[in-house]
């Protein structure tokens, strides 16, 4: 389908609910999934990516015929839906997508938290969803349709605990301040067990509500315990907040981490000095070098294909976000069906090398461990610092410690 018609698809979605009219019967020769996607509101930068990287796949898929349902193409539409990152209208969508506009699969939207809400609509119905969530308090309700492209949070923390152990090995002292959300919460918690089971002191655990505009109070206390490494969980917003008001406060240390802010191209861009050597972790980076049997066969034509559509680098965001739709094409040709009992067993037993990274799911659903990259932004760009076989720069200190 081409991009003009997928963005009419949308609109026309969006304007029948805006009218409470009836949608249009779906085409009984169409695969038809359904997306709730965040274009509006705090995760739309995130929302804009994931529809950035669907719209590529979806171009490249349709161009090829669509995917072949027991040996006969079947074009694929795109039910997408702007949910305004508000939870409760994602449900309702995620309702509607599936007993309204009759879709047969359905990705999750950005973020663990709106993603468990989904992903609960779905397990309802026995509809198969793919998500982007790494959170295990998202994959640990028992769900039987839910599977996500990231791999578990935990292994994030543990490398870089890791990695700065060998190369700042005189840091010590560490301070955590996390979002109380589901996602950021669950790395900020799991750092400070793991930094203290892994010799370091945690002089600061705190986390702050959704919405926080002034971290002052916060950052003061912070300051005061003067520690080694700064670590702060958040979505992008959040995080240059943050880091903005730590310059204002004079708060540094020669550490300072965001997860996962430098990951993204905004982050750098509303910070431009300030982002420099932050460092962070992320689940894919364009410099790997990925080959597979996918509709776009390498990560170097991914990464091309996205610079060409947005003019930016892509980050992880786009790339799990194609890779989730790869997962439901794969799983349908192998499945050689639609019907959602098919689908969900072809999904579980998925095994694949794609242009992301290799895709193999545990019993949780989540996608299975391995090393995930370190980045620091240097030179305004997030560089690779581990794994050794993708590393790109070493890590640098940030500043000595703000008295």
């Amino acid at each position: 389908m081409p991009h003009d018609s997928l963005r009419r698809l949308g609109l026309k979605a969006l304007l029948l609910v805006a009218a409470g009219l009836p949608a249009l019967a779906p085409a009984q020769e169409a695969v038809r999934i359904g997306a709730p996607l965040a274009l509006t509101g705090g995760l739309a930068d995130e929302g804009k990516k994931q529809q950035a990287a669907y719209e590529l796949w979806l171009e490249r898929i349709n161009a090829a015929g669509g995917i072949a349902v027991a040996g006969q193409k079947r074009k694929v539409e795109l039910v997408f839906y702007d949910y305004q990152t508000d939870e409760k209208r994602a449900q309702q969508l995620a309702e509607r997508l599936i007993n309204v506009d009759k879709v047969q699969v359905m990705t999750a939207p950005f973020g663990s938290g709106h993603t468990k809400v989904v992903a609960g609509v779905a397990e309802r119905y026995g509809i198969p969803i793919v998500a982007v969530a790494s959170a295990e308090p998202v994959h640990n309700q028992g769900y039987k349709n839910l599977f996500g492209t990231l791999a578990p949070s935990i292994g994030l923390i543990d490398a870089m605990l890791a990695q700065v152990k060998d190369k700042l090995p005189a840091t010590k002292r560490i301070a955590v301040l996390g979002r109380d959300d589901v996602f950021p919460k669950v790395m900020a918690t799991t750092m400070a067990g793991q930094a203290q089971k892994a010799g370091y002191e945690v002089v600061y655990n705190q986390l702050y509500p959704v919405g926080t505009l002034d971290h002052a109070a916060a950052l003061t206390q912070m300051k005061a315990a003067a520690p080694d490494w700064i670590f702060v969980t958040g979505y992008t917003k959040d995080l240059v907040l943050v880091r903005k008001q730590m310059a204002d406060l004079r708060l540094a240390a020669p550490v300072v981490t965001m997860i996962t802010g430098p990951a993204y191209r905004e982050f750098v861009d509303s910070l431009g000095p300030l982002a420099e050597n932050v460092t962070s972790a992320t689940w894919w980076h364009p410099s790997q070098t990925y080959k597979a049997d996918d509709v776009f066969g390498t990560t170097q034509a991914f990464a091309d294909a996205v610079r060409k559509k947005t003019g930016q680098d892509p980050d992880y965001v786009h790339a799990s976000s194609a890779a989730a739709l790869i997962v439901i094409q794969k799983a349908i040709e192998k499945a050689g069906s639609l019907s959602p009992d098919a689908l969900r067993k072809a999904i579980a037993e998925t095994d694949l090398q794609t242009f992301y990274g290799p895709i193999r799911f545990r019993g949780d659903g989540m996608n299975e461990n391995r090393n995930l990259p370190i980045i620091q932004i240097q030179g305004g760009k997030p560089m690779v610092l581990f794994p050794l076989d993708m590393q790109q720069a070493a890590l640098k200190p940030l500043a000595a410690t703000a008295k």
